[in-house]
This record gives structure tokens, sequence and C-alpha cells, in this order.
């Protein structure tokens, strides 16, 4: 049985057109224009820690490549006050740096319980990503750790070594698991931050729903999932100065996403209007 709660009905999912994620970027754009310098910190702010990353891992590459990869799924939690700057201008609110930080120190301010699981569900999901972001890092540091010939210190050894080897097989595994890994990460995390924040369910309600609009729209979803691959190498591959563009925009597109994807209109709000 689905984990729905029986309180409120279970919300609809639609069908969109396989182009539909182009939409979000576009929509995206328009977000962080009117949001200005408040969404381009969040790309600062994401790029300079990826820069931390680098300087703490350079010289130990196997280490660097899993922890390149497990920043990515543990994104969604760092997107979230783009998701509540996109809704606040939806709703015609200002859009502003209040929003952030009430999203992050009070994101309720109507929930008396602060130790209820309800109120601590994006917290939860973080940690259970950042778990998952772990388990990554580790699993990719090891298999290229044990099976690389030769030990992997920087970027050219792992590509002379690893993407070129004559063999092509560690590679090939790693990016084979990298992908049985991330598909159903992505599936659980695609609309559930943004549902999470927006509406009144459990963590697993939402898990289960984003799901749902990810097997309901496998080609515009997939379509979507390789854009935010694409953009997210593009970003890493510009010395991570493009992240600053590419965090905001793909934090608002995931707003858009989760308002296209599901009926919610029967579910309570976190933060009435």
């Amino acid at each position: 049985m689905p984990p729905t709660s029986p309180a409120y009905p279970e919300p609809a999912v639609r069908t969109i057109t396989l182009m539909q994620p182009l939409h979000w970027l576009a929509l995206a754009w328009r977000d962080m224009l009117r949001c200005g310098w408040i969404s381009l910190a969040h790309g600062v702010a994401l790029a300079v820690s990826g820069a931390v990353i680098f300087a703490l891992a350079h010289h130990r590459f196997w280490l660097l490549a899993g922890a390149f990869s497990g920043f990515l799924v543990v994104a969604p939690v760092l997107a979230t006050s783009l998701y509540a700057l996109s809704r606040a201008l939806e709703r015609g609110e200002t859009a502003d740096i209040g929003v952030v930080l009430k999203t992050w120190l009070n994101w309720q301010n109507n929930h008396f319980n602060k130790w209820g699981n309800d109120y601590w569900c994006l917290v939860q999901f973080g940690a259970l990503l950042a778990l998952a972001g772990t388990g990554w890092v580790l699993t990719s540091a090891a298999l290229i750790t044990l099976l690389s010939p030769v030990p992997i210190s920087s970027p050219a050894d792992f590509v002379r070594y690893v993407v070129l080897a004559r063999d092509g097989q560690l590679f090939e595994l790693w990016l084979t698991l990298g992908g049985v890994l991330a598909a159903p990460v992505f599936a659980s995390t695609a609309i559930a931050m943004p549902l999470l924040l927006d509406r009144r369910v459990a963590l697993m309600d939402a898990v289960y729903v984003s799901w749902r609009a990810v097997l309901a729209n496998p080609m515009p979803m997939a379509l979507w999932a390789a854009i935010i691959m694409a953009l997210t190498l593009l970003g890493f591959g510009t010395a991570l100065l493009g992240l600053v563009l590419v965090i905001p925009v793909l934090g608002h597109a995931s707003w858009h996403a989760y308002r296209d994807l599901v009926d919610v209109s029967g579910l309570p709000e976190r933060e009435p209007r």
C-alpha cells in the first residue's frame, strides 16, 4: 500500500511533454534574474565549497572523484532556499534575504512542536542523502584504489589510467556503479525536497510521490536528469566558476518541475500565504 496518510488525498501526478524540462530552465532563468544576487550567492557558496573539496583532495584523486559526485547527491538539500525563493515569487511575495534566513533558521513559524518528525523532515532527508553521498565517496575511492593499475593521484592520472585505459573495464565499472546508485537517488529527490518544503507531508510520502512522478514521465525525467548532469559537468569544467550560474538555475528549475509534475492542491501548506 502507498504510504500516503489517509487524512489527505494522494497527490495526482501529471503527465508532461518530453521538452517540458526546457521550459523549467526558462522559468528558472526568469526567477534568477528577479532574485538577483540572492540566487547567485547560492552558486557562489557551492562553488567555494567545491574549491575547498578540491584543495583538500587534489592530491588524492581517488577521493576527489567520489567527493565531487557525492556532492551532487546532497545538492537538492543545499538548494532548499532556492525553492523557497521561487515559491515566494509565485505567491507574489518579496523574494529577499529574509526568505533564505527563514528557510534555514525557522522554516515553519506556525509549527509549535519543534521536536516532532514533521518539523525535522527536511533535516532527516538531508542526513539520508549525506549518508548516501558518503557511501558513494567510500565506494568510489575503494574501487579506484583497489582496481587501478597504478596509484591515482591527479586528474591526469585518472584520465590516463582509468578513462583512457586500454581495456576500459575499470571506467565502465565506475560509471555503471555510479549510475546504479544515482538512479534511485534521482527518483527519490526529483520533487521530494520542494514538496516537503511546500506541503505538510511525511518524508516517505514525499519520496513515494517523487518516484510516482518519475515513473509516470520516464522520458522527460530522463532528459531532465541528463540536463542536470550536463550543466553540472559544465560547471565543474569551468574551474567551478560555472556553478555560480548552474546551481541557482537548477534549483529554481526544480521548483517548477515540482509544480508541473504533481497536483498538491489537496494537501495543507506548511506556511500559509
